[in-house]
């Protein structure tokens, strides 16, 4: 996983990724955990991680252990890369052969695989993988129709990144709001304190949907609900239309960057670095993208994104990824011991302290380093995930969201952009 994480889904439409799966996992979406659900005899285990997720050091701890504790057994752990990842799992986990036992996903892709019994029901591990200590919003998110197909391996807290020295030259005072944020940064942009021409009080890309969400959901706003079997787009509500107008308020008073690409914003701590942003959103893990020089200084601080009443932490979505076995697993014991392995203690203490990410066992956050560690628990504990459909997952992979708040950089009217997007949602979650 790279630090900010590109739409995976680019590669798959909805029709080719659903149908190509419908009979891999035969009844497995539906029946018991302890029945069906491939297995075999094979002691010869293959785990999928993505690239930058697991560190090597841990891999290997993972192997050793595994075999020492499995007399004959092997593991073989294999890194993919997140370009063109659904189509390779797609022609993967069909197949009895060649599918992977264990395997990682990013967290807003499990509904894809769960929703055609690709993967395998795992609920009644769930009290021995971590129970109530497993980041909620990811349980959320790896189960489909009552069951549990995925859990959480790890998240990114997303937190604000801010130059207190320029706050405090310009003689603002820390925010305790979102209204609060909002005036610093444009009060910020119009002080420019080190009279930088490039400078802009926030970085706010329409291209960074990810960043915007905080606003739409710590607003109580989201993309769609669910009535029954019917989904409603709701970015017409009176939540999300105020999030929305907060959103363009700073799109067009407090950034030059608004309409950055995508490309710019993978790269948008160097122009934090080069001081030219006041306000930078991003992972907790590219604190260690910003220049040193400027930590030891005492130059920069970094927040949670406040909430509506001051005091109070907002709602931001959780990139991160989950962690389930394949229905075409081959050998369901050693499947299941290897999972249990990867919510060990040494595990999640390795994705906090080497890997700096939040461990899908929160309490191991503790073991978090950095500047990022006092607050990155509390904000995924607060998280938010997009609509959890399958048919979401086609839409993040055609770039709707993306363009949806591009649109709302450019100054479109927002009542009209919230209500086309509504329709298209709707359409779109509504296909049978």
């Amino acid at each position: 996983m790279n630090l900010t994480r590109r739409s995976l889904l680019a590669s798959a439409s909805g029709a080719t990724l659903l149908g190509g799966l419908a009979a891999c996992g035969g009844d497995s979406a539906s029946g018991d955990s302890s029945a069906g659900g491939g297995g075999g005899d094979s002691k010869d285990l293959t785990i999928w991680f993505m690239e930058d997720s697991v560190p090597q050091e841990t891999q290997d701890r993972l192997k050793e252990t595994f075999e020492s504790e499995n007399e004959g057994a092997t593991l073989t752990i294999e890194v993919q890369q997140w370009d063109g990842i659904v189509s390779k799992l797609q022609t993967s986990l069909a197949s009895e052969d060649e599918s992977p036992d264990v395997v990682e996903f990013g967290n807003t892709q499990v509904a894809l695989f769960s929703s055609v019994g690709a993967l395998l029901d795992i609920s009644d591990q769930e009290e021995t993988l971590g129970g109530g200590d497993l980041i909620q919003s990811f349980i959320d998110a790896g189960s489909w129709e009552g069951k549990l197909y995925a859990t959480p391996l790890y998240a990114g807290a997303r937190v604000y990144y801010y130059r207190k020295d320029l706050f405090a030259a310009a003689g603002i005072a820390e925010p305790t709001s979102l209204d609060e944020l909002v005036a610093a940064a444009k009060a910020l942009d119009a002080a420019n304190p080190e009279g930088n021409p490039d400078f802009s009080g926030i970085y706010m890309p329409g291209a960074d949907p990810h960043t915007n969400e905080g606003w739409l959901f710590t607003h109580g706003g989201q993309y769609a609900e669910q009535d029954g079997d019917t989904w409603k787009g709701t970015l017409s509500s009176p939540e999300s239309q105020a999030a929305l107008t907060q959103v363009q308020d700073l799109m067009l008073h407090a950034t030059k960057y608004a309409l950055d690409s995508n490309e710019n914003v993978q790269a948008a701590h160097q122009l934090f670095n080069d001081g030219k942003l006041g306000i930078y959103s991003a992972l907790n893990v590219a604190a260690a993208k910003i220049d040193q020089a400027m930590w030891d200084a005492g130059k920069v601080a970094v927040m949670a994104l406040p909430g509506l009443t001051p005091g109070s932490i907002g709602k931001t979505f959780s990139g991160g990824s989950s962690i389930g076995i394949s229905a075409n697993n081959h050998n369901l014991e050693l499947s299941k011991a290897l999972l249990k392995l990867i919510y060990a203690d040494d595990f999640m203490t390795d994705m906090a302290k080497i890997g700096g990410w939040i461990p899908g066992r929160t309490s191991f956050t503790s073991a978090l380093e950095g500047p990022t560690g006092s607050i990155a628990q509390e904000i995924i504990e607060n998280s938010v995930l997009t609509p959890n459909s399958p048919q979401w997952g086609v839409l993040d992979g055609n770039n709707v969201p993306r363009d949806f708040w591009v649109r709302i950089a450019k100054g479109e009217d927002v009542k009209t952009v919230a209500a086309d997007l509504d329709k298209t949602i709707a359409d779109a979650l509504n296909q049978s």
